[in-house]
């Protein structure tokens, strides 16, 4: 019993952040999922890997005629009219696959000198299913003047 508590203690205080730093990072809760998924068109898209930061009405319905191109992907899209006055659409694509499984993780985090993009590209951990796939997450962050970095 000793040892788990002594664990759970050890567990907790790993887990604690220090506050000391004043530039310190914090997450930004407020950025809204519009969508995350994998194109089929085998790249017919003509979207290459890349990080796109999307502040106006025009780029965005340019990417989503682009994204509709083979498939209505914007029909799963949790959002298709954005308030450009008050958010950025972050969009990352992976390059094309030749298997399924394949995905893209964010995190966001913020300072009082930028915004930071942490993303991480994933790969099947077992067996995937054999065709073409792009991965790609798209999410909605509120307007800032603070410059976007990506890693």
């Amino acid at each position: 019993m000793n040892k788990l508590i002594a664990l759970s203690v050890l567990l907790f205080v790993l887990n604690c952040k220090s506050t000391s730093n004043s530039n310190q990072m914090k997450s930004m809760n407020n950025e809204m999922l519009i969508d995350k998924g994998n194109l089929y068109g085998a790249g017919a898209e003509g979207i290459t890997k890349q990080n796109l930061i999307i502040s106006n009405a025009s780029d965005w319905k340019t990417l989503i005629q682009k994204l509709d191109q083979v498939n209505k992907v914007s029909d799963s899209f949790s959002e298709t009219e954005i308030d450009f006055e008050k958010y950025n659409v972050i969009a990352i694509f992976d390059k094309v696959k030749n298997t399924g499984g394949h995905s893209i993780a964010l995190e966001i985090s913020k300072s009082t000198e930028h915004i930071i993009v942490n993303v991480s590209f994933n790969s099947p951990q077992d067996m995937a299913t054999t065709v073409m796939t792009q991965p790609y997450i798209i999410v909605k962050i509120e307007k800032s003047e603070l410059p976007i970095i990506f890693k």
